[in-house]
């Protein structure tokens, strides 16, 4: 190659390498999480001290005793002299030993073989002192961010509803209506609009607040005034309604067909916020309703046989709702005890919770001197009185955790003590506007507050930290203004709720509502965490997109599209290691062992490719992603040469034996560009005749050879007219396997079609000699998934064979040979891969059956198909002995298993000397 061709090449591959940064999409995405198995034990970084690793620094520095030569000295101070590292690396016996010295005699031998095979990932049979700081200086970084969780915000991504009904309104309220279940929505607007949403936000009902009956005219009764605030009374199920004409409106909503039940009128301060509690547990107990009101003061209604109605029914039948004038409530004191509390704040009140446990209601204002207040129902304790400047616009109380979150107008962010009003635990600034909401979500120790521009930030409450910040796009939101708000912007359902409900948040913007799905539990990104309660059930769930074994380790690797691997333990089924989050958010495609089989590769759809380390679930190395696109396979050579393809349509290549650093950079230097016209969906390796295989989406398949780094042979296939082309999802799931059969010989060939959920064994072995040509004979089939088999691989376990088997249906299984099932991954009950009686043969017996009955895998069907493809011209006409019998010849591959020998075969290939490639 002339130097202008060099020049013209790279030149090519820098402007085929993204010009931004190449690392941008590793340093955005979400970080990811390891869970390992109690059995793995403490880590070794956890077990050493400061004073362990400076014993063990002189270990390894100090010479061995009685091994330094007069010559090895001389070397030695050389090597000093040159800036050199004097450390020497110690084999497995002498490690244990030093071990032993500096830790305990007591050590087990099992931990120092993990310790030290953690350390000597590269499989060189010794450990050195830089190696070992490496290890724990990863290790400890992960561990530090771990110590940081992630917001519980699953999606930043909400899904948005439009509250059509609202005539522009804002929304003030949305309570959550569990009876009669499913779960539904109820919304309340400014104008009172009333609006029965489903669990998927759809709506389903629409009905108007009932307006003032001493109108003449009936048709214009509506509703004239503003609702200030709702509650769901749930014992009842009834939804309260206040509004700024001094009263209440109980809605019915224990029917499909919801109506307002009763209007209770004529209070003498307009109520301004409301909360309602009844003991589940104890439901003989008189439920409580709390009003707060314009004038500061607090109503409390107790509810005496709410069995028999919130009030005495009327003597007489009413048109519409029972109207009740609140200072002829005496009347129904059978029913409802009524007092107040009033100069409880000198401003209106706009919160009101109430504590059962010690009888305290806590209600807020926006007042100086009283901005949140603990009172105690029988006022006989001095109530708790905080102040704040400006006072406080929302509110919220944790009884588990003892903890006040406040935020207003200053834009600030307050933790407080229960018993401690005089300064705040923490103030967490960041918020630009007015904060109108607040929430404690308690479960994962996370802080919720949104203020009036629409930005929803999420808070750490043991590190005062702000995870997450995420600006709402609501539709109504326009540039510069500052979008109208409901008085209650946040309804926040977390645990315990109703079956198949997720924790999440219902956030309301002048018309539109937003749902924000949350995380159950605490999400620690990235450290050596033990969870017991993970394996509950098989691993049926994420899309399954890949699964392979590891010998050397006896492990199964399972890749998932929600960009988590699990690692399971062959002989037993359990898992052993879990990462979530491998690649943030990004869909795990594909992934391969390096030569140790210790290091797992892994590809995802954005492009990024990344190393961990399958002995603890540490990311060693992150590869630089030339395009931001999808990675489709990855294979790994003999020497540790990493080869990438995928819709870049170019072979790139990455040294990961030699790598020291976490990045590491591409290496352009295939002669790859512009040989595949098509996205790379598959490649093969075959180490014995230095060659590797890649095949592309238009089913070009190229062989390319290692030394070169160039194409050697192309195989095409002419397409014929009104052939279906298949999609990508299903080329990708068969270009591999046709890809297989080309270099890998196995007594068996494990085939699997691309949407099958179907498993068949052929023969391609002495035994059971084929034809080229013709499709091997058809030894066992059985139904192994109820969706498509993605992955497909035969392992040797205890001298026998066994089929592993991953479906897009999220499962994974082991099966014999026979086809006998041996077990899912991350079932309950734990298997023995040695006890073949317990390989559960009755439910594959069972599965056959079914199967014949469909007629997809007997034997008549199989020759059905057979028959059908030679009438289609996919087999060759014939094939004389002569043509079989030439195995010093390489063998190259057709459509459909046409195999030739020669540079023209029967079936019509013909070998093109211009371009050096097969037309068939």
């Amino acid at each position: 190659m002339g130097s202008s061709d060099c020049e013209a090449q790279v030149i090519n591959m820098d402007t085929f390498r993204n010009k931004k940064n190449p690392w941008a999409l590793y340093e955005t995405e979400v970080p990811h999480s390891r869970f390992c198995h109690p059995a793995s034990g403490v880590s070794p970084a956890e077990k050493l001290s400061p004073e362990h690793l400076k014993l063990l620094r002189n270990a390894f520095t100090a010479p061995k005793a009685g091994e330094q030569t007069h010559d090895d000295r001389l070397r030695g101070r050389s090597r000093k002299n040159r800036g050199g590292n004097d450390e020497r690396g110690m084999k497995f016996e002498e490690f244990r030993e030093v071990l032993r010295t500096v830790i305990s005699p007591d050590i087990e031998d099992k931990w120092v073989e993990r310790f030290f095979s953690e350390v000597d990932i590269s499989c060189t049979g010794q450990v050195r002192w830089q190696q070992l700081c490496s290890y724990l200086l990863l290790e400890y970084t992960e561990r530090e961010r771990a110590s940081i969780p992630t917001a519980a915000l699953l999606d930043s991504q909400s899904q948005i509803r439009h509250c059509a009904h609202n005539k522009r309104e804002p929304t003030v309220r949305v309570v959550a209506v569990s009876h009669p279940p499913p779960l539904r929505y109820v919304s309340v607007s400014k104008g009172g609009q009333i609006t029965v949403w489903n669990s998927s936000l759809h709506i389903l009902k629409t009905l108007g607040l009932a307006g003032d009956p001493t109108e003449e005219v009936a048709n214009t009764r509506r509703f004239r005034g503003w609702t200030t605030d709702a509650v769901y009374m749930g014992n009842v199920h009834m939804v309260a309604i206040a509004t700024d004409s001094r009263d209440l409106h109980f809605v019915n909503v224990s029917t499909a067909s919801v109506f307002e039940d009763v209007h209770l009128f004529g209070f003498r301060s307009v109520p301004t916020a409301l909360c309602y509690w009844h003991d589940v547990k104890r439901p003989e107990r008189s439920p409580l309703l709390l009003l707060g009101d314009e004038k500061g003061g607090v109503h409390l209604m107790w509810f005496l046989d709410p069995s028999k109605g919130l009030f005495k029914n009327p003597s007489k039948k009413q048109n519409g709702p029972h109207r009740i004038f609140f200072p002829d409530l005496s009347e129904h004191s059978k029913m409802v005890s009524h007092r107040y509390i009033p100069n409880v704040h000198q401003e209106p009140i706009n919160r009101v919770m109430f504590e059962p446990s010690t009888d305290v209601i806590m209600t807020s204002s926006e007042s100086d001197t009283s901005s949140v207040v603990f009172l105690n129902v029988t006022l006989k304790r001095e109530p708790y009185v905080w102040k704040m400047n400006q006072g406080a616009k929302c509110f919220d109380y944790s009884t588990s955790l003892q903890l006040m979150v406040t935020g207003g107008c200053d834009r600030a962010v307050r933790l407080w003590t229960r018993f401690v009003t005089t300064r705040p635990v923490a103030t967490l600034l960041g918020h630009c506007a007015t904060i109108l909401d607040v929430a404690i979500y308690s479960p994962v120790g996370q802080i919720f507050s949104y203020s009036r521009d629409a930005e929803l930030r999420v808070w750490d409450i043991s590190t005062h930290h702000c995870l997450k910040t995420v600006r709402l796009q609501f539709p109504c939101q326009q540039p510069g203004r500052i979008p109208e708000h409901g008085n209650f912007p946040f309804l926040f359902l977390s645990p315990p709720l109703p079956a198949e409900t997720q924790p999440h948040l219902v956030v309301g913007c002048k018309d539109y509502l937003a749902v924000l799905y949350l995380a159950e539990t605490r999400r620690g990104p990235g450290g050596w965490s033990t969870n017991e309660d993970r394996e509950t059930g098989p691993e049926i769930g994420p899309t399954l997109s890949c699964a392979l074994y590891n010998p050397t380790l006896r492990q199964v690797v399972t890749g998932y599209a929600d960009s988590s691997v699990s690692l399971w333990d062959v002989e037993t089924g359990s898992r052993r290691l879990q990462i979530l989050n491998a690649h943030g958010e990004d869909e795990l495609i594909c992934m391969t062992l390096d030569s140790s089989h210790r290091r797992l590769i892994t590809g995802a759809r954005s492009g990024t490719i990344k190393v961990w380390n399958l002995l603890n679930g540490l990311n060693l190395h992150k590869l630089e992603p030339v395009t931001n696109s999808e990675v489709t396979r990855l294979t790994c050579l003999h020497d540790n040469k990493l080869l990438a393809v995928g819709w870049s349509q170019r072979i790139i290549q990455y040294d990961i034996g030699a790598a020291k650093d976490l990045y590491v950079r591409a290496d352009m230097s295939w002669k790859s560009a512009g040989v595949h016209k098509s996205d790379i969906l598959a490649v093969c390796q075959c180490s014995a005749m230095g060659v590797v295989a890649t095949a592309s989406h238009d089913g070009e398949i190229i062989i390319w050879r290692l030394e070169t780094q160039g194409p050697l042979l192309h195989l095409e296939r002419k397409r014929q007219a009104g052939s279906v082309l298949c999609s990508r999802a299903a080329r990708r799931a068969c270009a591999e396997p046709e890809l297989r059969s080309t270099c890998k010989h196995h007594p068996g060939l494990w085939r699997h079609d691309g949407l099958a959920s179907d498993l068949g064994y052929f023969s391609l072995c002495a035994g059971h000699p084929t034809r080229i040509c013709e499709r091997p004979a058809l030894l066992q089939c059985w139904k192994a998934h109820e969706r498509g088999v993605v992955s497909v691989e035969v392992l040797e376990v205890a001298d026998r064979l066994f089929v592993l088997s991953a479906s897009a249906d999220g499962s994974a299984g082991l099966w014999t040979e026979d086809g006998g099932h041996v077990g899912s991954l991350g079932q309950e009950v734990m298997w023995n891969i040695t006890d073949a009686a317990a390989h559960q043969r009755e439910i594959q017996n069972n599965l056959r059956e079914e199967t014949d009955e469909e007629g997809r895998c007997d034997g008549s069907n199989f020759t059905r198909q057979r028959t059908s493809q030679e009438e289609s011209g996919c087999e060759a006409s014939s094939a004389s002995p002569a043509d079989q019998e030439q195995p010093q010849q390489p063998m190259y591959l057709c459509e459909d298993f046409c195999q030739t020998a020669a540079p023209c075969c029967e079936r019509g290939c013909l070998f093109d000397d211009t371009d050096h490639s097969y037309h068939c």
